[in-house]
């Protein structure tokens, strides 16, 4: 079963036994059908993120952005660029460090500190965060240096599907002149992040282990959406980008609906503790909900419900509202 498959298979089943987190099946049809359609979203925005270039430059952009894509938790803490949020504070200050000094070497980001990333986002070197983005980078750098030769574009060229052999034929005794070689996978891709530290991210739910890869998978949709990947084969594979966004989104539109302990914690600004059942039972439910919206809107992929949603999350009313935190690597 493909990794992607799997992140489904286990979000439906913690939201079939979810005890804080509820799907309220019965609003999904209409506000399915209340959604925009893909050709109404915004894509990648080009004063932020870098779309210019080469495709190495462009990957080298985008891989490092998303290692270091977290810190929700942490968000409230930083200084914020003006009117804008956590994600696009980190965004903008690594756009900028890519304009005016072009991107780190993977050598580079194997070594990088807490005290040059927080220069390059304006933030204490001494913010507890800052470490552990740099720590993120150094896995990056040493993956693509020991693994890819320091070429961030080799992480998405060969990431391609696992051919499998005909029967009675072993794979090293292939003729790999055969077959024309297999587009790029954003699966593939996904399951090759899954295995580096800078992009794990699986919880434990009552005894199963629940993989979401919320950054591992909006890596792919990212290169694809610059145009240093094409993912066009299986990018509809990937599921919604469990983060703690899309599931406030989802709670004040009526789709999920949040025991009252949970609800009075959450809009108390209390920290949730990464990986408790109700913090999984939120990520898990914004994924299962995503695919009962999609089976009502079959042009819609998850991935464009979660750029639906989380575009949406940006709007006042949202921001009005105390939505779930929790500090952790993984979103």
């Amino acid at each position: 079963m493909a990794l992607v498959d799997e992140i489904r298979k286990a979000c439906a089943w913690v939201a079939g036994r979810a005890r804080s987190v509820r799907i309220v099946g019965e609003a999904v049809p209409a506000y399915a059908a209340a959604l925009p359609g893909a050709e109404e979203l915004p894509g990648l925005d080009p004063t932020v993120h870098l779309l210019d270039g080469d495709a190495e430059r462009r990957a080298a952009f985008f891989l490092t952005l998303d290692a270091v894509n977290f810190g929700s938790g942490w968000f409230p803490t930083l200084r914020k660029r003006d009117g804008r949020s956590g994600y696009f504070t980190i965004a903008l200050g690594l756009r900028e460090r890519f304009d005016a000094r072009g991107p780190w070497s993977a050598a580079q980001l194997r070594e990088i500190g807490a005290p040059e990333i927080a220069g390059v986002l304006g933030q204490d070197p001494e913010h507890e965060l800052m470490a552990l983005l740099a720590r993120s980078l150094n896995d990056l750098g040493a993956h693509v240096a020991d693994e890819h030769g320091g070429r961030f574009a080799a992480v998405v060229e060969t990431a391609r599907p696992a051919a499998p052999a005909t029967p009675g034929e072993s794979l090293a005794g292939r003729d790999a002149g055969a077959a024309a070689p297999a587009r790029a996978s954003a699966v593939a891709l996904v399951e090759r992040l899954a295995r580096w530290d800078c992009f794990a991210d699986a919880s434990l739910y009552d005894g199963r282990t629940v993989p979401f890869l919320k950054r591992a998978q909006i890596a792919a949709a990212d290169l694809h959406l610059a145009g240093a990947a094409d993912f066009g084969a299986d990018l509809h594979r990937l599921t919604l980008f469990a983060d703690n966004l899309v599931p406030h989104v989802l709670r004040l539109d009526g789709i999920l609906d949040l025991d009252p302990q949970l609800t009075a914690r959450i809009e108390r600004a209390e920290l949730l503790q990464h990986g408790s059942p109700e913090e999984v039972e939120l990520r898990a439910g914004a994924v299962h909900a995503a695919e009962l919206i999609c089976r009502e809107r079959p042009d819609l992929t998850a991935q464009q419900v979660d750029q639906i949603l989380w575009t949406r999350g940006g709007g006042t009313a949202y921001k009005a509202v105390p939505r779930p935190r929790a500090r952790c690597t993984a979103y």
